[in-house]
């Protein structure tokens, strides 16, 4: 089979990894890549929102699967245009791509079907947000609406820093479009959890559960990011509290999805806190995870192409997942100043010492090829994955990997995965 993978991130770089282990691989394209995926495929340079030009390619090399990696593509319905031409596509209809690119859509649906979430009030105008903002006394979250790349969400313990954030994003613009609508909701309180599942329209098979770190300072401190880093299992997620989850969130999602006329094909992810009074979706992503990818993929043991068929044919049912019990830590390095202004082109140097150790894959972020040299070219640079006997185990593998690899300003938060310890 041939297969095109749409995307440039280190979740592209660990699907590469993945379907590169496939048997029923023939021909492996990723577009545009990066670096890492460049070991297990072609990169082909298209940009992964030139949805054009991406179905001209495919048609062109007789590819047969397409695999849409980034959400960006997803919203502009590259599935649609893929499936248009007669070549199957791995992913949601830009229709239901809306549940993450339209946060005021998916309250729309988590409020239609009984879906536990924070109570919130969606705005259009900066002055009537300002307003209601002003009328709190509690902490409150403001989200834009749209696709802001993991920044879009701040988390504000005074009003005045909520209006600010809502001014930040409604007038100042930082996220453009993104912006023109955004979501005030309550702030809730526990630990977040990382909830991904196969969706072929009916049946759902949920991985193996995960944790993220957003915030890019030690102690979920500092301004959120797309991810600092990622483990899985998360022992939070106890079997009782994974039945509800599928029971509360996750079926009611995906019976509401199709009595929206939005059926859900693909990789649905809740982003779910934990709290006193039971888990809450604090927002869906409508693809893989990053960092959460890397982890949950070093874990599965089964073949990701033919996952990904059996979505695609309504097939899912069918299939057993087999998952490697062992644990594994993701841990993200970025670079300085991340998730403001950074400087790219800083030469990295180490990854081959890194490659050689035992249950440890790095996989490429933001990086570029500069002559015979890696470089940084991205904010989020590498995500150092490692396998273990225990989180523990997989933590110091993870960490060692990181200690041999090193760039001008590189940073990476140091106690990830301490959460489960």
């Amino acid at each position: 089979m041939k297969v095109l993978l749409v995307g440039s991130g280190g979740r592209e770089h660990a699907l590469a990894w993945k379907l590169a282990q496939s048997k029923r691989l023939e021909k492996l394209y990723i577009a545009p890549g990066n670096p890492g995926t460049a070991q297990f495929g072609e990169n082909v340079d298209i940009k992964d929102t030139d949805v054009e030009g991406l179905v001209k390619f495919a048609k062109g090399a007789d590819v047969n699967f397409a695999i849409i990696g980034p959400e960006d593509p997803l919203a502009a319905g590259a599935v649609d245009a893929f499936e248009a031409a007669g070549i199957k596509a791995f992913g949601p209809s830009g229709k239901a791509a809306q549940l993450e690119g339209d946060k005021a859509f998916a309250k729309q649906i988590m409020r239609a079907n009984s879906i536990p979430t924070a109570e919130s009030r969606t705005f259009t105008s900066f002055d009537d947000a300002k307003s209601y903002i002003a009328s709190r006394d509690e902490a409150v979250v403001v989200k834009a609406a749209g696709l802001a790349k993991g920044k879009g969400v701040f988390v504000c313990d005074e009003p005045s820093d909520g209006i600010l954030a809502a001014e930040q994003i409604m007038v100042d613009r930082i996220f453009g479009e993104a912006g023109d609508t955004v979501i005030v909701e309550d702030k809730l309180l526990g630990q977040e959890a990382s909830i991904l599942a196969f969706v072929d329209g009916r049946s759902i098979y949920v991985m193996e559960t995960s944790q993220d770190h957003k915030p890019v300072g030690e102690g979920d401190t500092g301004p959120n990011t797309g991810g600092m880093g990622a483990y899985s299992p998360a022992p939070i997620v106890s079997d009782k509290l994974m039945d509800q989850i599928v029971k509360e969130i996750l079926i009611p999602t995906v019976d509401g999805m199709n009595r929206n006329d939005t059926p859900y094909r693909g990789i649905l992810y809740a982003g779910i806190m934990l709290t006193q009074g039971g888990p809450r979706v604090l927002e869906f992503n409508v693809r893989f995870g990053d960092p959460e990818t890397q982890p949950i993929l070093m874990r599965m043991k089964s073949d990701l192409l033919d996952v990904m068929e059996a979505v695609c044919d309504g097939r899912l049912g069918d299939i057993a997942i087999e998952w490697d019990s062992r644990p594994a830590v993701c841990v993200v390095m970025s670079s300085g100043g991340y998730p403001g202004d950074y400087e790219k082109g800083k030469v990295i140097s180490g990854l081959d010492e890194a490659g050689k150790l035992s249950d440890v894959v790095v996989f490429h972020a933001g990086t570029a090829q500069k002559g015979t040299e890696i470089v940084t070219s991205g904010g989020r640079v590498l995500g150092v994955t490692a396998l273990g006997d225990t989180i523990a185990d997989a933590k110091a593998k993870a960490y060692q990997a990181v200690d041999t690899i090193s760039f001008e300003g590189a940073y990476c938060r140091r106690d990830i995965a301490d959460k489960a310890l």
